[in-house]
Order: structure tokens, then C-alpha cells, then sequence
């Protein structure tokens, strides 16, 4: 096996997020208004060379809100010609540094070469004005190693830093002292308080007295602030508030963070504590996918495993909701529909957790939520986290359990091996200490996990045989070239299966019978997977009644062939809700001749997210024969011709949120490029959000009802479209109109669009993001 370099020791396929250093946020800061304006005066005025802009100030005093404030100001404007944001932090990655900047600066960087990242990202700045954002900066070095890659051209390029050392400041400073961030005032503090407390009504005048009181004993620290107000939120009684207020007083400034978090993590109930420690594990400034989070959760049961997975999901987005209500998580961006795409712990957060788990060994008694039962209707399970002290006396002591000094007396002098139940381990996803020559070794000594990540190692071969050794795992994800369903067919509770496949673009997977004894199975992601057979399994496949999985929720892109869209496919997954299908249709037919294909009819699946593509853009015809399900809320539309036809199968969807149109064509009206896209006669009744990428038309028509509902329009690299229609002016509901990569024309029409809203309402209610490149 061969191990694989990733940064900041993040599972390098399955965790490391793209968003990691996304700068949104969930609330609406307070009180850095003077603040904001005077670190945007810096960034704006002064010297036209290159200059560095520091943020000073101690954990938890909102340097990173405010350098988020700062940088969403500039998302309308043009005084930047690049903008982009990356965290540092600690422990950094510079191959992941590079990356994430060079992202933001061109869009696409696939393709180029590590070691050609810091030449490409010089060369991409070079004659623009940038604004680079460095979050959480701990040591001159990291500048030092990225300061060659930014071109000084005396045109007013600024990088902005944040940084707990003042020290660290002084040294970067060119022409610009370091702003040092003050703390809050009580009425600022008091105005955030009750915001979070009372989510924008006023306080009782019966609490008004005790929560100023709560508020002057804050000391003016944003974290703490919040923090508090997830205590006293729960108990809105005068004794309680005085008795928090007294505690915080009782301690100094650098003190207070830690023990208001250690304060938060006792009042709360157990099955909140197992899941916010092990986020406590993940890098910091790790941005967790909400999506993964919760499947992790589910599957090292912190959630009880209900009847139905359903209810298991939303007990795990209410254990989610509770961190967040009481600020120990922060959602950094939703989706369009509300919910949580990405969240993340705060630095101190972060630490109060690796504190807590060293302090108790790497030992957890865990209590699994149910939201139907009492608290304490469940027996807790006594769990250890496997970390490297352990696996280093583990090879000490030639991978016995019971000569493990660490363990002596979990059992009362009983043998581990005869009591493995008494303490279950977990095999935390950051913690990778497989290699070649302990793989298989350790995992027999943890027969008992529930997880286990292995995209941090290339598994050559022979991986397989260790799989037996794991029978109870619900999780597992790998990186590998060879993969069959017989290897992981006997592991019967397995709930999320992700393959990453080396040089799989040669070999397309096929399926195999054993797919079908997973009824657990949920979630079910493989690199160019095909449901295709050999003939022999083929005739199984077709006249067995149990070949269905009927827990599978989601499917990731798999190739299918046009010929096995029949409805005897289709019922073997009765509560599929998210799919990605790639059609591997004839390719040897005319553009104006129709390919006999039966009509692809999903229209009895309970689909809530279907995503389709075809191997060629040629897909005339193809596309008319798809019947959608009548559920349907999120649509992803990939190299297709667009016909008259399929947007009317798209409209007739009334449930329909989120339509995204990727690589689309449309039949030339007469000659030369003209490309029309005329949904005049159409009515997307529930259309939210609408995505263009890669759409080749050249003129859009619609009319002041084809989109009564939008509120978001995001438009890229639609190069031939000058105009957005008119009649976008008449959405109320309009919120956002976002463009990148298109014509100069796009961008006054979006502005024009924008400027009669105003003056059509008399209010400010349309954004329009329009950098022009």
C-alpha cells in the first residue's frame, strides 16, 4: 500500500472540503461597524505598492468576522479586480494554501501540477488589483512562503491577515500599522445578547436587570457573549442568569473563554457531548459537510438506530440544531433551501475538546440520542478513541489487547479479548495510523469499529482479506484500482459505502449480484460505477425477487445503459431520493435521427434530487424520453439539446426549487450561431433558484410570469448571451443575480435589471455580483 499526502492529516478524499475557507457566514455581526469601515479605508487609500493590512486580537474577539464583513463589502465592488479568501491556521497545507487562492483567482485548476501552483497563481495577478484574505495566521513563515506568488505592481494590491500575535503583525507590516480589535462595549454586548437569546424579540423587563449583569461580566468578548447566551437561553430564570453572571466575573480575561466552553459542554445532555468531541477531532478551521457529519454520526450510533432512516436523519439534524442554537457550532453556509451545507468549531472550541478527550483518556461513555425515548432509557457504551499512544502499545505488545498497560482494569483483571463489548473503539476519520506493515494486524484488534477511512491510503491489493476482520462497520470509505461487491457483501450493516478509484477512467466498474444482501446500504458512492452484467448475472438480476435495496436514500454517478431503463430496474430501489445518472446512449445515429430507446419513465420514484448527463451532447430525442417524478425539488441537466418538449416536461414539475442547466444546446434558428431559448409560453411555478453554466444560447426570452417565485439566478460562462430578460424586473421575490465569465453586456443588462427594481419598489432588494473579467 501506498500512502497518499494530504493536508493538515483531513482524509484526503472523502473529508477535504472546497469550502474549507469559504467566508460566509450565518449571523449578522455586531458592533464592528466602525471598525469595518476603518480596515476598508486602509485597504482602499494609502499606497498604491503592495500592502499588508493586520487585524490583531486574542481568540474569540471576532477577527475573522470582521475580516468576513469586510470581504463580503467588496463582493459588488469594483475597486478589486481579484478576490480571495484562504485559512491558515496552525497547522497548514501549502499545496492546499495555493490551491484554494488559485481557485478563487481563475475558477478551473484542473490539470495543473502541485509545483506549478505558485508560478500560475503569480502569473494570474499580475496587472490586476487583488485582495487576498489570510485567516488565523500563526507564524511569519507561512507569509514567507507565500509572498513570491503575490507580483507588487503598484497598483494597489492588499492582503488582509488575521492573527492572535501581535508579534507576528509587527514583522508583515510594509506600510500599514496592525489594526488591533477592541473589545465590545456592555451596549453592544447586551444588544448581541438578546439577539441570541430572545432571536429578536426584547427582554422580559423581569430579566432585564440579571441579563445586563450577565452582559457587563462578559468583559466585551464576542465568543463568550454567544456562548453564554446558549446557557441562559434554556433557562430564562433571574437566579440563574445572576448565578452565570457571578461565575464569569470570578475569572480573568485569557481563563474566561475556556470555562464558559467548559461551562456550555456541561449543561449539555451526553449524546451532544460524543457528537461535538468528535468534531473536536477534524483540523481547525475544518469546514465539516453537514451531509457527512451527519452520516458519521449515524453510523458510530451517537443517534439511535431507529426503525426507519429517516427518523434517524432528522434526530441527527436535531442534535446539529442544538450545537448551533448554543453557538458551539457555526453554520458557514446553507443551501438554497435554508438548510446546512457547511459548519465548523471555533479554534477554542476546538481546543476545550482536545483538552477534554486527553484529559480522559481518549474515553467516552456515549448515550445515543433518541428523540421517542427519555434520556436516560439507554445503557451507555463505554468507547475509546483509537490515537497513536494506543496503537504504539498495541505493536509494543505484538497487537495483544491484553497487554496493553492502557487498558489494564477496564474488565475488572477479565481478559479484553473475552470482553470486547465492555469497551468499543472508534477509528476517528482524521486518524490514520494504517500502514503497509499494521493494516490488518490492527484492524483484528478493532473488530468493533463502525467507521473506517482508508482514502488517506492507496490500497493496492489484498484489502479485501482485511474487510473480514471488520464485520460491523456502517461506514467505510476507500482508495483503491479494484473493486468488487463481493469483497464488502458480508458486511450487513454497512450503511455508506465511497470508492474512490485509482486510474478508473480506463475501467468502468460493473456490478455484481452481491450488491443486492446489503439491505443497509444508504448511501452509495463509486467512481465510474456501471450498472451493467455478465450474462449469467444478468438472468439473476432479472428474475429474482430479492434483488432490491430498499434502504438506499442516495446514489452517487453511476453509467447505465439507455436499454436497462425499464420499469423492472427501477423498483429495486423503492426510496431512492437523490440519484446521478450518466446515460451511455448509441453513438453511431444522425443528429436528426431519434435512437429507439424505451421512455425512461422515473415518475413513480420518490426522487427529491435527480441529477442526469449523456456521454455526448448529441442527445436529440434522447432527452424527450424521460418521464420525471412528480416530487421532484432539485434537477441537474448535463450535455443535452434543450427541445421545446423537455422544458414543457420540466415545467408540468410544480414542486420544482432548484434547476441547473450544465453544457446545454439548443437547434440553430437559420444560420450562423443564433441560439434561442424562449420559455415565454412556460411557467416554473416553484422555481427558487436557477444556475446557467456552459449554455450556449444566444438570446433568452421569457416572460413577467415564466418565473414568478425566483429568487436566485446565477449565470457562467455563457459567453454568447448579452441580455437577461426584462421581464425579470417584475419578480418580487428576486433576491440575487450572480455572473462570472460572461459578457461585458450581461453585466449592464443584470444592472439595468437592478436599477429598475429600485426605482420600480423604491427599495434596495436585488443584489447583483458581476465581477468583469
Amino acid at each position: 500500500m501506498e500512502n497518499v499526502p494530504t493536508s493538515q492529516g483531513t482524509p484526503a478524499h472523502a473529508m477535504a472540503s472546497t469550502q474549507r475557507s469559504h467566508p460566509s457566514t450565518d449571523e449578522e455581526p455586531v458592533g464592528f461597524e466602525d471598525d469595518t469601515e476603518s480596515i476598508i479605508q486602509q485597504l482602499t487609500g494609502g499606497t498604491k505598492e503592495l500592502d499588508i493590512v493586520s487585524i490583531v486580537g486574542m481568540p474569540g474577539l471576532g477577527k475573522t468576522t470582521l475580516a468576513r464583513k469586510v470581504f463580503n463589502h467588496f463582493i459588488d465592488s469594483k475597486h478589486f479586480d481579484v478576490r480571495a479568501w484562504c485559512s491558515i491556521s496552525k497547522d497548514y497545507s501549502l499545496r492546499k494554501v495555493f490551491s484554494e487562492i488559485l481557485k478563487q483567482a481563475i475558477g478551473d485548476i484542473d490539470g495543473i501540477r502541485d509545483k506549478d501552483m505558485p508560478d500560475k497563481l503569480h502569473k494570474s495577478l499580475m496587472h490586476k488589483r487583488y485582495l487576498i484574505i489570510l485567516d488565523d495566521i500563526w507564524e511569519v513563515k507561512a507569509w514567507e512562503e507565500l509572498r513570491l506568488s503575490f507580483p507588487q505592481d503598484e497598483n494597489g494590491s492588499r492582503i488582509l491577515v488575521t492573527t492572535r500575535d501581535e508579534e507576528v503583525a509587527r514583522q508583515l507590516k510594509h506600510h500599514s500599522n496592525p489594526y488591533f480589535l477592541r473589545f465590545l462595549s456592555v451596549d453592544e454586548t447586551w444588544e448581541l445578547l438578546q439577539k441570541k437569546v430572545f432571536q429578536g424579540k426584547i427582554c422580559p423587563p423581569k430579566l432585564l436587570e440579571a441579563g445586563l449583569r450577565v452582559a457587563e461580566s462578559c468583559k466585551g468578548l464576542p465568543l463568550v457573549i454567544v456562548l453564554t447566551a446558549g446557557i441562559i437561553a434554556k433557562k430564562r430564570q433571574v437566579s440563574l442568569w445572576l448565578e452565570t453572571a457571578n461565575d464569569l466575573s470570578s475569572h480573568d480575561l485569557e481563563e474566561q473563554s475556556m470555562k464558559i466552553i467548559e461551562s456550555s459542554y456541561d449543561h449539555l445532555e451526553d449524546h451532544l457531548k460524543a457528537c461535538l468531541l468528535y468534531m473536536g477531532l477534524f483540523p481547525e478551521d475544518y469546514a465539516f459537510p453537514v451531509s457527512d457529519l451527519l452520516k458519521l454520526w449515524i453510523a458510530e450510533s451517537f443517534v439511535q438506530n431507529i426503525d426507519t432512516e429517516k427518523c434517524m436523519e432528522e434526530a441527527s439534524k436535531i442534535c446539529l440544531n442544538d450545537l448551533v442554537n448554543r453557538s458551539l457550532v457555526v453554520v458557514t453556509k446553507r443551501r438554497d433551501n435554508g438548510e446546512m451545507k457547511y459548519c465548523t468549531i471555533h479554534d477554542v472550541v476546538r481546543e476545550f475538546c482536545l483538552r477534554k478527550l486527553t484529559k480522559e483518556k481518549f474515553m467516552q461513555h456515549i448515550v445515543p440520542f433518541d428523540p421517542y425515548q427519555p434520556l436516560d432509557a439507554k445503557e451507555p457504551r463505554l468507547c475509546m478513541y483509537v490515537h497513536d499512544d494506543l496503537v504504539k502499545q498495541l505493536v509494543q505488545c505484538e497487537y495483544s489487547l491484553d497487554k496493553i498497560p492502557m487498558l489494564a482494569g477496564l474488565n475488572g483483571g477479565t481478559s479484553l479479548a473475552r470482553c470486547q463489548r465492555s469497551v468499543e473503539f472508534i477509528a476517528h476519520p482524521t486518524f490514520c495510523p494504517w500502514d503497509h506493515t499494521s493494516l490488518f494486524s490492527l484492524l483484528d484488534n478493532f473488530r468493533l469499529i463502525r467507521v473506517l477511512n482508508l482514502l488517506d491510503i492507496y490500497l493496492e491489493s489484498c484489502w479485501d482479506m482485511a474487510m473480514q476482520a471488520v464485520p460491523y462497520l456502517r461506514y467505510l470509505a476507500i482508495f483503491t484500482k479494484e473493486f468488487d461487491f463481493r469483497w464488502v457483501s458480508h458486511l450487513l450493516d454497512l450503511q455508506t459505502l465511497r470508492v474512490v478509484r485509482k486510474d478508473s477512467s480506463n475501467h468502468i466498474l460493473k456490478t455484481s449480484p452481491a450488491i443486492w444482501k446489503m439491505h443497509k446500504l444508504r448511501h452509495l458512492d463509486i467512481q465510474d460505477f456501471s450498472f451493467t452484467w455478465e450474462d449469467k448475472d444478468r438472468v439473476i438480476f432479472e428474475e429474482s425477487s430479492e434483488t432490491v435495496l430498499p434502504s438506499l436514500k442516495t446514489f452517487g454517478k453511476c453509467w447505465i445503459y439507455l436499454a436497462d431503463m425499464t420499469p423492472e430496474f427501477w423498483w429495486r430501489f423503492p426510496n431512492i431520493e437523490q440519484l446521478n445518472l450518466h446515460f451511455v446512449e448509441p453513438i453511431h445515429y444522425s443528429i436528426n435521427a431519434k435512437p429507439e430507446v424505451d421512455i425512461l419513465n422515473l415518475e413513480q420514484l420518490p426522487l427529491q434530487s435527480l441529477e442526469i448527463r449523456f456521454s455526448t451532447y448529441i442527445s436529440i430525442g434522447l432527452s424527450d424520453c424521460v418521464i420525471f417524478p412528480s416530487n421532484l425539488k432539485d434537477l441537474s441537466l448535463h450535455s443535452i439539446f434543450l427541445t421545446d418538449k423537455f422544458v414543457s416536461n420540466i415545467a408540468r414539475l410544480q414542486n420544482l426549487e432548484r434547476l441547473k442547466l450544465n453544457r446545454i444546446y439548443f437547434r440553430p434558428r437559420g444560420r450562423g450561431y443564433s441560439r434561442c431559448w424562449d420559455v415565454s409560453n412556460y411557467k416554473f411555478q416553484a422555481l427558487k433558484v436557477l444556475k446557467l453554466h456552459f449554455v450556449t444560447m444566444t438570446e433568452w426570452c421569457s416572460s413577467d410570469t415564466s418565473f414568478p417565485v425566483l429568487e436566485k439566478l446565477v449565470i457562467d460562462y455563457c459567453w454568447r448571451l448579452q441580455d437577461i430578460p426584462s421581464s425579470f424586473v417584475y419578480i418580487p421575490t428576486l433576491k440575487l443575480i450572480k455572473l462570472s465569465y460572461c459578457s461585458k453586456s450581461l453585466q449592464d443588462s443584470a444592472l439595468n435589471i437592478k436599477k429598475q427594481v429600485e426605482e420600480f419598489t423604491g427599495c434596495d432588494s436585488l443584489q447583483v455580483h458581476a465581477p468583469y473579467r
